[in-house]
């Protein structure tokens, strides 16, 4: 497995995270893999081996690309053989206005969007195992479409106060920091987002317990509840159980396992 990522241009930092490539071959059991909820939205090009997804009605083709929303639960993908994948890591409160697509709670969904066009070009770099320049290709699409973001904007203030603290700020001291009032900021965040101020919160904490059991899996669950401002361990694992479909230990469990065979990078996703 290889992955990369990219450091997203400077005057596009308030609005995409990063910028990053992961390559994985499946074996033919091992063809299924995970996508663990965290505080962000993906936009997601996918090459060589096609990419599914698992629904109540068997798997359904994905295009390329797909958008990834905010996730309440793990969302089960299906490829086989080499998949090669370039994703686009937005901040939930700012992909929907840069894409110029209506604001929703779809965690998985199809997209018709001229950043559709990318594809050809993309395939022809990574199939030339050039994956620096792809991922350039794709920031230079988006530095070249964005419009002007004004870094004193409720949204951006919001944002980044949040990301400052992990989530672990509560609603008001959010919209203090972003100088508005709680109605005005919910409503401008709903409007945004899709999600509350509170639901993006709750999955920024998560991601932060997630990443910190993929470093040390014997992390303790004690100490992180109190960094990251749950009530106790037992609401600490409430909360993991809720957006993950385990308890921490199991995930740790699972986590020394995975990583005996894909390395220290976590990635997006695990494989099932």
């Amino acid at each position: 497995m290889q992955h990369l990522e990219v450091e997203s241009p400077e005057s596009l930092r308030s609005v995409i995270k990063c910028f990053w490539y992961t390559s994985i071959d499946f074996a033919k059991n091992q063809s299924n893999f995970e996508v663990i909820p965290d505080g962000y939205a993906e936009l997601i090009f996918h090459f060589g081996s096609h990419c599914s997804i698992a629904t109540s009605n068997g798997l359904q083709p994905l295009p390329s690309p797909f958008l990834v929303g905010l996730l309440n639960q793990p969302v089960c993908f299906h490829s086989t053989g080499r998949l090669e994948i370039i994703g686009v890591r937005c901040f939930p409160w700012t992909v929907f206005a840069l894409l110029g697509l209506p604001s929703d709670k779809d965690g998985v969904r199809t997209i018709e969007h001229p950043v559709a066009h990318l594809q050809a070009a993309l395939t022809e770099l990574i199939q030339a195992g050039q994956i620096n320049e792809a991922l350039a290709t794709v920031a230079a699409y988006f530095l070249a479409a964005q419009s002007p973001v004004d870094p004193n904007a409720v949204l951006q203030k919001a944002g980044a106060a949040m990301r400052n603290a992990n989530g672990t700020l509560p609603v008001s001291q959010v919209a203090a920091a972003a100088h508005a009032t709680v109605r005005t900021l919910e409503r401008k965040f709903k409007q945004s987002a899709g999600h509350t101020v509170k639901d993006v919160s709750a999955l920024m904490r998560f991601e932060q317990v997630r990443d910190q059991i993929w470093i040390d899996p014997n992390v303790s669950l004690a100490g992180l509840a109190h960094e990251l401002g749950y009530t106790d361990q037992a609401h600490l694992s409430r909360e993991f159980k809720r957006y993950s479909g385990t308890t921490p230990a199991a995930f740790a469990r699972r986590t020394k396992k995975v990583k005996q065979t894909i390395g220290d990078d976590f990635v997006v996703f695990v494989q099932a």
